[in-house]
């Protein structure tokens, strides 16, 4: 690498507020948070504001759990013909307080893992649809003379409804992981199974990617496909995300063919020059902005080289395979790895003398 790159100015007060910009960018804030090395506060601090709740929650279960002993144990003025009525409303108050405390907890821990507004909303609209059910179910239990037999009845029903629901309840489910857990978001370029895309909707219970590939095309470029699968494919599939915040670039390769006769040092320097050139020095300096990001992660920043690299391998067809190794924005590596092709060709064509390829009579 020349020096001219290597001593290249970084450090500068327009770059670092170029960093702290980058910084400020939520989806960036939200990475950092995840796997930043220096301890959070901010569950501590959530927590906290909850303890009132918690606190008073606390003693209503406990009042009410005494209660039901006390009026068990008769020690209570009530008629014994009300006692196994008021165990079954002393318990009833005892679990709804459970169902609201679970629920609020939900929605604080949800709320703060989730930025869009409208998903926030339809979260805790299904949140307290599901805490109103439990309710309704706390509550018709007390219209069974048998209570007990009331909610094994209403197990058995859950239980077949869960069977013949499954794969719509794991996509919901799905869809929480992936609202709070965020493998991937709308517009991100992902992989998951055998399907390459960029995701364009995230539903209840599936998501909807706009392909790229494809089966008839070879190159990184949209197949005019939609896909759509369930979610509950992040469960049981590797998903691959090439958007992220902290590092929104991915390397790429351009393969050339040349003849042992050729000048490897010169077709080496020639690839470099040219790719960095075409790649330009702003791709380098943003390279740089988010290798210093990278720093206050556990991604060792040493890895990550913002110039362009070259390996030469022996190929079995007698030929050596120039391997050229760049950093590209996932969404422009069609484009960028086109426009490379040609003008690394373009260059090395002027020294015939110096690069064989394989369309001529050496070898």
């Amino acid at each position: 690498m020349t020096s001219k790159y290597k001593n290249m100015k970084t450090s500068d007060p327009k770059e670092d507020k170029e960093i702290e910009d980058i910084k400020q960018d939520e989806k960036v804030q939200r990475a950092l948070s995840e796997n930043s090395t220096v301890i959070q506060e901010e569950n501590t601090v959530t927590l906290k504001k909850e303890v009132p709740f918690i606190s008073v929650t606390a003693v209503i279960f406990v009042i009410f759990g005494a209660l039901y002993y006390l009026i068990g144990w008769k020690r209570l003025p009530i008629s014994s013909i009300y006692i196994p009525l008021a165990q079954k409303v002393v318990l009833a108050v005892m679990l709804i307080s459970l169902v609201l405390l679970a629920t609020r907890l939900l929605k604080k821990i949800f709320g703060r893992k989730i930025e869009n507004k409208t998903t926030i909303f339809n979260f805790n609209r299904i949140a307290d649809l599901l805490a109103a059910l439990f309710i309704l179910v706390i509550i018709l239990s007390l219209l069974f003379a048998n209570w007990y037999a009331a909610m094994v009845s209403f197990g058995i029903v859950t239980l077949i409804l869960g069977f013949a629901l499954q794969n719509l309840i794991v996509s919901f489910f799905g869809w929480l992981y992936i609202l709070v857990r965020k493998p991937y978001e709308v517009g991100d370029r992902i992989r998951i199974g055998a399907v390459y895309g960029d995701v364009i909707n995230v539903s209840y219970v599936d998501t909807t990617l706009w392909e790229f590939n494809g089966d008839y095309l070879s190159s990184d470029h949209p197949s005019g496909r939609i896909i759509r699968f369930a979610n509950s494919k992040v469960f049981s599939e590797f998903v691959y995300n090439y958007s992220w915040p902290l590092f929104p670039f991915i390397w790429n390769e351009l393969s050339i063919f040349i003849s042992y006769d050729s000048d490897f040092k010169f077709t080496e320097d020639t690839i470099i020059r040219v790719v960095t050139e075409e790649i330009g020095e702003a791709m380098v300096r943003r390279v740089k902005r988010f290798k210093k990001i990278l720093a206050d992660t556990p991604v060792d920043e040493l890895n990550v080289t913002e110039y362009p690299s070259v390996v030469l391998k022996a190929n079995a067809n007698t030929w050596i395979e120039v391997i050229v190794r760049y950093l590209v924005e996932p969404k422009n590596s069609g484009k960028v790895k086109k426009h490379l092709f040609e003008a690394v060709m373009n260059e090395l064509k002027k020294n015939p003398d110096k690069v064989i390829f394989p369309n001529t009579n050496k070898r």
